[in-house]
């Protein structure tokens, strides 16, 4: 298979197809038809349209991704300081590739235009399939609905409190935001939003992160949204090739868990590793879940409860901080008053 964002085997696509073919809907047949050239239509047709989607890929922003297993759990890590201006925090996350589950290195991005703001992809269970499906990340003016995944650094599982553009000129916030002082002056502190990470689940479903979108986030959805620059694919692409960014290899611990610029083929990890074909070979995916999300559990993430305020509208702050939005409802950091200067403040998942 051809290297893209996220890759999948021919099961995935003829998964895909088949979803295509639920949402189009089964042909209604002449009476005098048996029921059993109506069997043939149903294995034939996912198969006919998982070729074609295989001779000729979708645009990487719109594939779909699907896995019978759930992600890992997110490893955690220190923030390498953002050095240059205007540039964004886009956290780390598993995706899917020829081999399994592999990780994409957290790394600071320039958004394609100013007033931009990330909203993180995330792993979702769909039920009546019994698999996990991705929801890619994009860019737009309000930070959307991401499964309510806890990815640290200012993404709580709702909205984004470690920054904002305030004119031209986006703000980070040193609460939360680790900054070098030396090339990044335009800050500010905000302690109140500060959220110690009480879980560390890698999707939304049983099991997992158990967080519905709200009435803001559902319309923000439907605003115009960008996909993902030509820096963010190449830095996916870079991570899919390397075996030790894989799963069944890094047995879910990383060693580069974040990276303070985006890879590419002149930026690589010191002990990168290119995926063998053994590797490619050997990835199996099962017909039914290797871990069956669990009905019940014992406790409950803290992202069960609602947020605490509605999402982040970041574009044009009011006041002279930029605005932001507190992340689920849990119970922040008791803290002095903000100062009015601070260097760094290094944070970790």
């Amino acid at each position: 298979m051809a290297h893209g964002i996220l890759t999948c085997s021919v099961h995935d696509y003829a998964v895909t197809a088949r979803k295509w073919v639920h949402w189009l809907g089964e042909p209604k047949l002449h009476e005098g038809f048996k029921e059993y050239p109506l069997r043939i239509f149903k294995i034939l047709m996912p198969l006919a349209i998982a070729a074609l989607l295989i001779g000729h890929p979708t645009p990487s922003d719109a594939q779909v991704y699907v896995s019978f297993s759930a992600p890992p759990l997110m490893p955690e890590y220190t923030q390498p300081p953002v050095m240059v201006a205007n540039e964004i925090w886009t956290p780390g996350y598993w995706a899917m590739g020829p081999a399994g589950y592999y990780w994409v290195p957290g790394t600071w991005m320039q958004a394609p235009q100013q007033g931009l703001l990330w909203t993180p992809g995330y792993w979702g269970y769909q039920q009546q399939q019994n698999n996990y499906a991705w929801n890619q990340g994009y860019w737009g003016q309000n930070v959307g609905y991401y499964g309510g995944i806890n990815y640290g650094a200012g993404y709580y599982g709702n909205g984004y409190v470690g920054g904002g553009w305030y004119g031209n000129q986006f703000r980070y916030n040193t609460a939360v935001t680790s900054v070098n002082p030396q090339y990044i002056r335009n800050v500010y502190v905000n302690r109140t939003v500060i959220v110690h990470n009480v879980y560390r689940y890698g999707y939304n479903g049983p099991g997992g992160v158990r967080m519905h979108p709200d009435a803001q986030q559902i319309t923000w959805a439907r605003e115009q949204h960008v996909g993902l620059t030509p820096a963010q694919r190449q830095h996916i692409s870079e991570a899919a090739q390397d075996r030790n960014m894989y799963a069944n290899v890094n047995h879910g611990k990383p060693n580069e868990v974040v990276v303070s610029r985006p890879l590419n083929s002149t930026n690589r990890p010191a002990d990168f590793k290119p995926l063998t074909a053994t590797d490619r070979t050997s990835a199996k995916f099962a017909s039914e879940p290797a871990n069956k999300p669990a009905t019940k559990t014992a406790s409950k993430p803290e992202s069960h409860m609602k947020p605490a305020a509605p999402p982040q509208h970041a574009m044009k702050p009011a006041s002279t901080e930029p605005k932001g939005k507190t992340a689920p409802a849990m119970k922040p950091v008791p803290e002095k008053a903000p100062q009015e200067k601070a260097t760094h403040a290094p944070t970790r998942l």
